[in-house]
């Protein structure tokens, strides 16, 4: 599975990378904003860092709904650097959108979808990759988990190219649950990442190890 952390926090994208485990970031204008970046110019440049940051893939978020606002949007943003990933909406106009990158050789990320049906739409259409929001279906008393389940096994049915990134991903266990429904990336917050590293026997196991070379040398 890929890890992509879901942020735009420059600190724990690069706490992430050194860590060793990252293959991308996605971002949103919510993360945007919570970081305090305004401005179209700003923003933009703010993606070109996270790119000199990272290795892998950079999610973008068109904020247009719009088929031709979303075309101008996304060759922006795909002009910033080859690691840019197109984010546009599972709408009408995206899908529409992701058909037309697709043909160009740009990279998309079909967001904010919450069936199997916006997920075979975006993957006929061409889409890199899919982003069900596991998280908030969890929030309304509905399976998250569970579509990553239906859509992976529809993709390996037909054999769509289209890789499931599990999003809106809330805590550790998120993550392994995605892992046994077979999605091929989670877009994670930091500590859910480094969550998996904690279990108490390694805490105890460690202690007894350190406290017993104290021991030995004392």
């Amino acid at each position: 599975m890929k890890f992509f952390i879901d942020t735009a926090n420059l600190d724990q994208i690069k706490e992430a990378q050194d860590l060793g485990i990252l293959d991308g970031v996605t971002t949103n204008p919510s993360l945007m904003a919570k970081e305090g970046i305004k401005g179209e110019e700003n923003i933009l440049n703010h993606y070109k860092t996270i790119c000199d940051i990272v290795e892998g893939d950079v999610s973008a978020e068109v904020i247009s709904t719009d088929y031709e606002g979303i075309i101008a949007e996304g060759e922006k943003l795909a002009a910033l650097n080859p690691q840019i990933v197109v984010k546009v909406p599972a709408i009408k106009s995206g899908i529409k959108a992701i058909k037309y990158f697709s043909t160009k050789g740009i990279k998309t990320n079909c967001t904010l979808v919450f069936s199997p049906g916006q997920a075979l739409l975006a993957a006929k259409a061409g889409a890199t990759y899919v982003s069900p929001f596991i998280g908030r279906l969890d929030d309304i008393s509905s399976d998250g988990v569970e579509l990553i389940h239906k859509i992976v096994e529809m993709y390996n049915y037909y054999g769509y190219d289209t890789e499931v990134l599990a999003a809106s991903i809330r805590h550790t266990m998120h993550i392994l649950q995605c892992v046994e429904a077979g999605a091929d990336v989670a877009t994670c917050p930091l500590s859910a990442i480094v969550g998996l590293l904690k279990h108490p026997l390694t805490d105890s196991g460690l202690e007894t190890f350190l406290s017993d070379y104290k021991k030995l040398n004392s």
